[in-house]
């Protein structure tokens, strides 16, 4: 979901809508891809613009949108209430009226005492109470979230979280030959889905630290030729 999110925010645009219903497995198979479904309320937002409206579900609906000055952030509040859900099965937020859960996402704060809470790791619980501050300037992103050491898997997150401009500048890259452009778009339109899974596993053995990108450093480490370069681009 932090990869979604990551990647729409990359690009401007705000899911709006984040929940479970909203996420759908490829497949049935163990390892399936994660798929973010309706964008139906999703919009483009520029640098220092907020939405003035209010939109979304009740239980996942995050404070500034109330507010009615709200942006990217909201997408990372509802993935922290999926989170807290999942980790011990109640909304952080709740009430018998749609106001009274509105008063209370912005007013009450989550409850980390009741159990399950104290058999969860302290990661896991920083990680969430990291996502659902109420100030969304002080909220993680959903490319500093990723670096959170509950998300990675076997190792410690970097105290410098990974910038969304290496995303960019990534991709940049990718643009600098438009030969290489055109071998990329011909290359991803002859993949089938067993041949895109080979390359996701490529990907992921190349992704040491397992934040969902490929940095720099990981970049150098890469033995493949130029023609597994191009195919892990185009994923």
């Amino acid at each position: 979901m932090l990869k979604v999110a990551a990647e729409c925010h990359l690009h401007g645009l705000v899911h709006r809508d984040m929940k479970p219903e909203n996420f759908l497995f490829k497949s049935k198979k163990e390892d399936s891809p994660l798929k973010a479904t309706d964008f139906g309320l999703s919009d483009f937002i520029k640098p220092g613009r907020q939405f003035r409206d209010i939109v979304g579900s009740a239980y996942y609906v995050a404070p500034e949108v109330l507010k009615r000055r709200s942006g990217p952030e909201s997408d990372v509040w509802s993935i922290g209430v999926i989170t807290y859900i999942l980790l011990c099965g109640r909304r952080p937020f709740w009430d018998k009226t749609e106001d009274g859960i509105f008063k209370e996402v912005l007013k009450k704060k989550p409850d980390f005492r009741r159990k399950p809470w104290s058999n969860i790791t302290s990661s896991a619980k920083d990680f969430v109470q990291k996502l659902l501050v109420k100030d969304p300037r002080a909220r993680l992103t959903a490319a500093q979230a990723l670096s959170h050491d509950w998300v990675r898997e076997g190792g410690k997150a970097s105290e410098i979280p990974l910038d969304i401009s290496v995303l960019h500048n990534m991709r940049q890259f990718v643009k600098y030959s438009r030969f290489k452009q055109f071998a990329l778009r011909a290359l991803a339109s002859t993949l089938n889905s067993e041949e895109m899974s080979d390359l996701r596993d490529q990907f992921n053995a190349i992704d040491v630290d397992k934040n969902g990108t490929i940095s720099l450093e990981e970049l150098k480490q890469v033995n493949y030729g130029w023609i597994s370069l191009v195919h892990w681009f185009a994923i």
